[in-house]
């Protein structure tokens, strides 16, 4: 009988990631931007990685390709981080979600790997949703991009950089496992810090707050449970095909709607269902064909 374990721990992460959003927002609301949120937490995750694995430096030294899977994945954090603090949560959830179809054009352009019709038909579905997720109510199709707001914007480049991620590691998949976790932790971290700067200097993030029991305890609690999360998420991708964890992974989208709608942090209208479902069936349809 398959064990349901590595199910079970998919779930897991796909479930602390859909909810992460109410912990951000709850350091927020406490005066902690999301940036500084992400590099506290990162730092402190950093520290316990070295003290775990005090070689793990070394690793990631001996391989300066590792730079580039640090500032794609830490664009990723940084942007999904701050989008679904400040954003319609379902929507955000939603325009990350184009990430299959940004991969299938990644992996054409860096690993020359053509695209099938099925693959363009896929893409082609995707993005529809996304027009439908963006359109303004009442508008024309020309303005389009009126309705696209700064939180939108940081979804559908967070969607981009996990899947710049997801097929850079592909390309690093020789790179020692420890060291590639090390650098997108790392990368986290330092992209928080070098877009943060550069929000507080443009007056879009404020400084760093004075100490605060409503980040305080939240912060390592929440770093924590997303190294859970990681863990999990390897347990899991490691045991099952890809495919299957892609399916699995779509779940995430449930939990955040759900868990956003019931605490009035989303709005669900006709257009973004419609919209959210063809993107949904988009990745879903690529989950499967990898299957």
């Amino acid at each position: 009988m398959t064990s349901p374990l590595p199910i079970l721990a998919l779930l897991f992460n796909a479930f602390v990631w859909g909810l992460a959003w109410w912990p951000f927002r709850t350091m927020h609301a406490a005066g902690l931007h999301p940036l500084w949120a992400t590099a506290l937490m990162y730092f402190g995750v950093l520290l316990a990685l070295l003290a775990l694995r005090p070689g793990l430096w070394a690793q990631v030294r001996a391989h300066p390709q590792l730079w580039l899977l640090a500032l794609s994945s830490g664009l990723n954090n940084v942007a999904f981080n701050w989008a679904v603090t400040v954003g319609d949560v379902v929507r955000v959830i939603l325009l990350f979600y184009l990430m299959p179809a940004w991969a299938v054009l990644l992996a054409w352009k860096i690993l020359g790997e053509r695209p099938t019709g099925q693959a363009l038909a896929r893409l082609a579905l995707a993005f529809a949703g996304v027009a439908l997720v963006l359109w303004p109510a009442d508008a024309p199709a020309g303005r389009l991009l009126h309705g696209l707001s700064m939180a939108d914007g940081l979804a559908l480049l967070g969607g981009f950089m996990f899947a710049l991620t997801n097929v850079t590691l592909r390309r690093l998949h020789a790179v020692p496992g420890q060291a590639r976790m090390f650098s997108m932790f790392g990368g986290c971290m330092l992209m928080a810090l070098a877009v943060g700067a550069i929000g507080l200097q443009a007056g879009v993030v404020e400084p760093f707050p004075a100490p605060h029991a409503g980040w305080l305890v939240t912060a390592p609690l929440l770093a924590c449970v997303l190294l859970l999360g990681n863990w999990a998420l390897q347990y899991g991708a490691s045991r099952l095909p890809a495919g299957t964890t892609a399916v699995v992974m779509l779940s995430e989208v449930v939990f955040a709607s759900v868990s956003s709608v019931l605490l009035s942090a989303a709005t669900l209208q006709p257009r973004t269902l419609v919209g959210g479902g063809m993107i949904v069936l988009a990745a879903l349809l690529a989950s499967l064909q990898r299957r």
